[in-house]
């Protein structure tokens, strides 16, 4: 998984980027096929947000989560897009092993 992270006002120091790494290493334990992986972290008066885009196969993932302190918007989102891509990968593997419907002919007598 590529992993992006940027900053807008904000520098990106090594505990940022290692906490944003450990909370999406949770991601990748449920779903191994993510491309690619870009996370925005913002900083303005009163409001830290963390937006994040996830890249899968057929499919992009968008998740945006905004608190007063940037570590509780990071875990905010982490686990927004947890749950997103549970539910993505439930519904991949749902239609892929449903049964193929057959209609009933009616016998000929």
């Amino acid at each position: 998984m590529n992993l992006s992270i940027t900053g807008r006002h904000l520098d990106i120091t090594p505990a940022i980027r290692q906490y944003v790494t450990e909370k999406l290493a949770r991601v990748a334990r449920h779903f191994d096929n993510v491309i690619d992986t870009q996370v925005i972290l913002s900083i303005e008066p009163l409001k830290h947000t963390a937006d994040i885009t996830m890249r899968l196969r057929g499919k992009d993932i968008h998740c945006e989560a905004a608190d007063e302190n940037l570590y509780a918007a990071i875990d905010l989102l982490a686990d927004k897009i947890d749950r997103q891509v549970l539910k993505y990968k439930s519904k991949i593997q749902d239609h892929a092993h449903e049964p193929v419907k057959r209609q009933e002919v009616p016998a000929i007598e």
